[in-house]
């Protein structure tokens, strides 16, 4: 049986690659204390005992904003470890499958970016994802798949954090004030990992883009969590979504305005696009309240 070894468990992505995985595939996911990616001989040792084919790289570091200035520790994970996590699957006949972003585009493209388009990130988070593709990409064998806006019914992500503010501002009379002039797609975790998968089963190579179909503001994307988790009883839907300039809002990083990214050649690869992002908000809320309701009979049954 072949075996597939994810970095970054316990985020929500390599959690979503283990409960997705092939049945024909034994899968290892190790987390940062059990491997850490910017040590060469932590990496060797893994690869040695565990003999992988393929190695998908989901570790990163994902502090937007707190990469202005940790710029260091920003390129020494999304950057540097790409180039030992490479050459160590080189070394060890392993593939390397390396996640990447939207945010290695400027924003500034009147149409969907393409895979071979040049990119110009606007942060030092984008920077250093950028030079990680690019060491990824210095082994022919190995496949970067760029992503964006991507949520699952666990972790820390925009979803859940609408929820909480909705639920916690449903009789206060407290706007949410979201962004509504950056444009992208959002994208379950599930979704983006049975496509990592599928790429991975037919040998895709060089880059590649997954999102869910469809485009949306931030604050598109806010009124929509609202409507469907209110639908679901999670909340009343009384608090108010309000939408504000990305001037309104300011960040120590600056964003993509438009960061849209063209999938016609994976879902032809593929043979099937991805589904609507709407759908698969419905399908994570759904997932979300189910997990709620887990915990919530969890504590009822322990209390009796």
């Amino acid at each position: 049986m072949k075996r597939a070894l994810i970095t970054g468990a316990g985020g929500q992505l390599a959690d979503e690659l283990g409960r997705w995985a092939p049945d024909n595939l034994e899968v290892v996911a190790l987390s940062l204390e059990q491997l850490d990616i910017t040590r060469t001989a932590q990496i060797d040792a893994a690869l040695a005992q565990y003999r992988p084919h393929v190695l998908i790289n989901a570790a990163a570091y994902t502090a937007v904003d707190l990469a202005e200035t940790h710029a260091d520790e920003a390129h020494r994970v999304n950057h540097h470890a790409v180039d030992l996590l490479r050459e160590a699957c080189d070394g060890h006949g392993a593939r390397l499958v390396h996640i990447s972003t939207d945010y290695v585009f400027d924003g500034c493209s009147s149409r969907p970016y393409l895979a071979g388009d040049a990119t110009n990130p606007l942060s030092v988070y984008g920077a250093s994802k950028r030079d990680g593709e690019a060491a990824a990409l210095r082994s022919a064998q190995a496949l970067v798949v760029r992503t964006a806006w991507l949520y699952s019914a666990s972790g820390k992500n925009f979803m859940r954090t609408m929820v909480r503010l909705m639920q916690e501002r449903d009789d206060a009379g407290t706007d949410i004030r979201v962004v509504a002039d950056q444009i992208g797609s959002p994208t379950t975790a599930a979704g983006f990992a049975r496509a990592i998968w599928d790429l991975e089963a037919k040998g895709a190579a060089g880059i590649h883009h997954w999102t869910d179909a469809g485009v949306a503001s931030w604050y598109d994307f806010a009124v929509a969590i609202r409507e469907e988790s209110a639908a679901l009883g999670l909340h009343g839907g009384r608090a108010a979504v309000v939408p504000i300039r990305t001037v309104d809002y300011p960040t120590p990083a600056r964003r993509p305005a438009m960061s849209i990214l063209s999938k016609e050649a994976t879902w032809e690869l593929l043979g099937a696009p991805s589904p609507h992002w709407r759908e698969g908000l419905r399908e994570t809320l759904s997932e979300f309240v189910a997990s709620v309701q887990a915990v919530t009979e969890r504590t009822t049954t322990k209390g009796t």
